[in-house]
């Protein structure tokens, strides 16, 4: 017991003095401007060399700061919250793995050494989605891994790709391969950023991955997981410019957020409106890199990643708190109840719509600014504009719903907000949330962004998150008071409340087909051709031919004569 008291506290202080140091270093690198690479050469073949190597500039110190500062938090808050559990400390060495595999995809600018990280990050995150074994648990695991191998697959195409390069440093190479003849490779590449970072089609795992523990959904939706393929289009999005695969990229991502804001709407489920509000800003992230700003989508990654973690860790307390339910409906006014930890939530709920001064606020106006400014089409426009209304709609709904509202089931239940533990741990986030934004756009963008818009254009920002806010507050209190106008387009309802279908579509659609098809060459083949031809075949045919060679070998006089007189009639045959 005192190894499962003391273990979260020294994670989490190995965690944050290794966060210390990166910040340093990111410090020294970004005044300094260097860039350190370690190599190390595993095999030559030809003029081809097969390298491990490790990168320290910046951007990699900084993102690593930022996961290993977050994952110190969780560790930390992860000592309440799995307080108890027979599998403690398995779960303790499967995060630690998870983070050690993002630092080695951070670091990593060659498509070789990234592989440990990439495929790290996938059958880990499977291990932790099935951590509570159940056959829910077990069915999101499945679809998490069999949706990242599709992102596993491009990654070993491209590598065979980019072997005419003679290297795979595409940190080094991405200038060269701005020409139409890579279009293949950056399309691979697009595609495994697109199922790490679940967009659409592969948006199907992100709120399936639920099913982990909620430390592990505050660690893969804040800074590991699923920003893992915004980071790769970072690094290579020197190669995309002027390429086709920016405007396909810009309209997937817009759609992304547009549908996941729209599914937010309609969703119950606590953990899950906050999965889908993820997948929402990583659509913001790839839509921004999409036009040709990697330092804006790196600056809203850093930023988004504090206040969801927060967002994530309140989001715990909160289901602890009211006895393991998430459904919302079931909350109500625990403003009353847990004061410090609706605070937090609060914070990191107006961080997310981007209330000025909060550390969403920096990031997510200056992106909507520039795309506004940006030569981007109406449906584009449309789509940004839907996508930030609905952001706040939600947030809202969800203030509504379990931090405001009416006394729920809640109020029967034993709620509290005395966990020192959990408490202290979202200390450091808080206020990370409140101030790191204004740190990091004084750091990343030392001369000013040029923004030049009418009037009605740099208030409709403002404007948007207004009319989503009240409309977010008003149709809930109507949906309380009022009968429920959603029950008569039902279908409708299920369709947005089901991100369009895409679960169904990713899971009982392919398994059916793949199923049948299956239990057909199983009938055809495993037991029908191949049983005849195969290893039952082999056997029977062989067993005939040793049945003769054993009558050759057991000295028979009959058997004898027999050879005897057909060799005496085929050499008569051959006098003749």
């Amino acid at each position: 017991m005192v190894w499962k008291i003391y273990m979260h506290i020294t994670s989490m202080m190995f965690l944050g003095l290794c966060s210390f140091i990166c910040w340093v270093m990111f410090l020294l690198k970004m005044f300094s401007g260097e860039v350190n690479m370690i190599e190390w050469e595993l095999m030559s073949l030809n003029s081809l060399s097969i390298i491990f190597v490790l990168i320290f500039d910046w951007i990699s110190m900084l993102f690593l700061s930022f996961v290993l500062l977050i994952s110190s938090s969780v560790m930390f808050y992860s000592g309440s919250y799995m307080y108890g559990d027979k599998n403690f400390n398995r779960f303790m060495y499967l995060v630690l793995a998870f983070v050690f595999s993002m630092a080695m995809m951070v670091l990593s600018p060659n498509l070789i050494s990234i592989l440990l990280g990439w495929d790290g990050l996938g059958l880990v995150s499977y291990a932790l989605v099935i951590f509570y074994q159940n056959e829910k648990s077990a069915n999101a695991g499945m679809l998490t891994i069999l949706s990242n191998r599709v992102g596993d697959v491009a990654i070993l195409l491209s590598i065979g790709l980019m072997m005419s390069l003679g290297s795979w440093n595409f940190v080094i190479y991405s200038y060269y391969i701005l020409d139409k003849e890579w279009i293949l490779l950056k399309f691979l590449i697009m595609l495994a950023a697109m199922t790490k970072s679940a967009q659409i089609p592969f948006s199907a795992w992100l709120p399936a991955a639920m099913a982990a523990p909620t430390p592990v959904s505050a660690l893969v939706h804040s800074s590991t997981l699923v920003t893992a393929g915004v980071y790769l289009m970072i690094r290579f999005s020197s190669a995309l410019e002027d390429s086709k695969i920016q405007s396909w990229l810009l309209l997937i991502s817009c759609l992304t957020m547009f549908m996941a804001g729209l599914g937010a709407n309609f969703e119950y489920d606590l953990k899950k409106i906050i999965a889908l509000s993820t997948l929402s800003q990583l659509g913001v992230m790839l839509s921004i890199l999409s036009l040709g700003y990697p330092d804006l989508s790196f600056f809203h990654l850093l930023s988004h990643a504090l206040f969801k973690a927060l967002l994530f860790m309140c989001a715990g307390v909160v289901i602890h708190s009211v006895g393991g339910y998430q459904d919302i409906r079931y909350m109500g006014c625990l403003i009353k109840f847990m004061p410090l930890s609706v605070a937090y939530m609060t914070v990191a709920n107006l961080a997310l719509c981007g209330f000025p001064f909060l550390a969403g606020f920096y990031s997510k106006d200056m992106i909507l600014e520039v795309a506004f400014m940006s030569w981007i089409n109406f449906i584009s426009f449309l789509l940004y504009i839907f996508a930030t209304g609905l952001t706040v709609s939600y947030t809202m709904r969800l203030i509504f719903y379990s931090l405001s509202g009416e006394y729920n089931l809640s109020s029967l239940n034993n709620v509290f907000d005395e966990d020192k533990i959990m408490n202290n741990s979202m200390t450091l986030l808080g206020f990370s949330a409140i101030i790191m934004g204004a740190i990091l756009s004084w750091l990343l963008f030392p001369e000013p962004y040029m923004i030049c818009m009418s009037l009605f254009m740099k208030n409709s920002v403002l404007m948007i998150t207004l009319v989503g806010a009240f409309l977010g507050y008003m149709l809930n209190l109507l949906n309380v008071t009022y009968n429920l106008k959603s029950l008569v387009s039902y279908k409708f309802v299920v369709m947005f409340g089901s991100m369009w279908f895409m679960p169904f579509l990713s899971t009982k659609k392919i398994s059916s087909v793949s199923l049948n098809n299956g239990i057909m060459m199983e009938k055809l083949m495993d037991k029908g051709w191949y049983e005849y031809l195969g290893g039952q075949g082999l056997y029977y045919s062989f067993s005939k031919l040793f049945f003769i060679l054993n009558l050759l070998q057991m000295n028979s006089i009959k058997v004898f004569m027999k050879v005897f007189i057909v060799s005496v009639i085929m050499m008569m045959f051959m006098f003749l």
